[in-house]
């Protein structure tokens, strides 16, 4: 079992940086890998179409480049595609839609091992991460215990429960969703509102203050990253495939476009 990237990073105290991918197409992957600059890869599974054959190809596309790969997965059937994921060589699970201490409670169990210290639901499966190691081992154990578990907090009930998630032990990382969180307030689409800037802030300053690491998702360096710096954030998420071609392809299209018409 190769080792967990991520893990060794939040481990030593060092700052990660990932990026966001919605294709399943393994070569991405490695594209990202050839710059040399990102800690992981997370695959919005939540938002894309993909297949079982797709995660163990994902996975594979991240040990060429020592790359931890993180997955994001909705609440429906969250168990069976975390652990999927986690067999295919993913190793982190951002679980989204997380109401409550007790949901976050769930979403560790199902990524760590069914052993009477673990406390999790994760039998032995022959999978990607362990060939060929079917029937366990100690080995097997530690590497679900590495399991990098992150949970949204986007919903009203989240934050009021804040601190009782952040207590959650195996909870390792926490990721701000405004959009969810607004529409979830009865305020769809905004996400500038005084109300949604106070929660953003109360749930970053209360995580650096219980010692669980917030992570910012940024679509680009404009110096919206500085605050969260000045804040003492270190583990950031820039940018999504879709975004990053959408925004080429507008700018450039338009501008040869209106060129054409002149």
């Amino acid at each position: 079992m190769r080792p967990n990237i991520l893990r060794q990073r939040l481990q030593q105290g060092a700052p990660t940086l990932g990026t966001h991918i919605h294709t399943t197409w393994p070569s991405m992957v490695e594209a990202i890998g050839h710059t040399g600059h990102y800690d992981y890869v997370e695959f919005v599974a939540e938002y894309a179409p993909f297949d079982l054959h797709d995660l163990d190809n994902l996975g594979r596309a991240g040990d060429l480049y020592d790359l931890s790969m993180m997955i994001k997965v909705d609440a429906e059937h969250r168990a069976y595609v975390a652990q999927r994921a986690v067999g295919s060589g993913f190793h982190s699970v951002l679980f989204a839609d997380v109401r409550s201490a007790e949901d976050a409670a769930e979403c560790v169990r199902c990524v760590r091992a069914d052993h009477p210290d673990e406390g999790g639901t994760y039998g032995v499966a022959t999978r990607r991460f362990t060939y060929m190691g079917y029937g366990g081992s100690k080995a097997y154990v530690e590497a679900l215990r590495d399991v990098v578990v992150v949970v949204m907090i986007e919903k009203q009930s989240a934050v009021d429960q804040l601190e009782e998630i952040l207590d959650v032990d195996g909870v390792d990382m926490i990721q701000w969703g405004s959009a969810d969180y607004s529409m979830n307030i009865g305020r769809p689409g905004e996400r500038t509102i005084p109300e949604v800037l106070e929660a953003q802030e109360f749930i970053f300053r209360k995580a650096l203050e219980k010692g669980v690491p917030p992570r910012v998702e940024l679509n680009a360096l404009d110096g919206s990253q500085q605050p969260f710096l000045d804040m003492g954030v270190r583990h950031f998420c820039i940018g999504t495939d879709v975004t990053i071609l959408h925004s080429w392809w507008d700018d450039n299209g338009a501008q040869l476009r209106n060129e054409l018409k002149s």
